[in-house]
């Protein structure tokens, strides 16, 4: 039997095989505001909480994700397509968020921060004082 073989195929195979493997590691994100606060929530399946790291520093809140994948030297991978590494998102917060009251949960692979805002920046009603027209014209 005669098998034909196209170099520039299995090439094209390779490089498709690494962009396809950058493209699946990356931190999804979906950003809300509710009430006073806003949230953000990062899928991160299969990340140990104990692999997960939230910091807040000059308004930019960063989230570091390890995933580690260990196979045993018998075992020959045919196909290799879950992400094991480390992951790293980061989310500039607007003036008006409060960084030091950042909260963050994961559950289910999925972290949820909710980020309030600054007391100065929430909306407020102003009270407008009264007078009679004949007490602001005496005065």
């Amino acid at each position: 039997m005669v098998m034909r073989v196209d170099p520039y195929r299995e090439f094209d195979r390779m490089v498709q095989s690494l962009v396809q493997r950058d493209a699946r590691a990356v931190m999804p994100v979906d950003a809300y505001r509710i009430d006073d606060s806003y949230v953000v929530q990062f899928d991160l399946p299969g990340i140990d909480s104990e692999g997960l790291e939230v910091t807040v520093e000059r308004n930019v809140l960063t989230v570091r994700a390890q995933r580690d994948i260990h196979h045993e030297d018998r075992e020959q991978m045919v196909v290799a397509e879950r992400f094991s590494g480390s992951l790293e998102r980061s989310i500039y917060l607007g003036s008006d968020l409060d960084p030091q009251g950042v909260m963050a949960e994961y559950v289910d692979g999925v972290l949820t921060v909710k980020i309030p805002v600054h007391e100065a920046a929430k909306p407020r009603r102003i009270a407008v004082n009264h007078q009679s027209a004949k007490t602001a014209i005496a005065s």
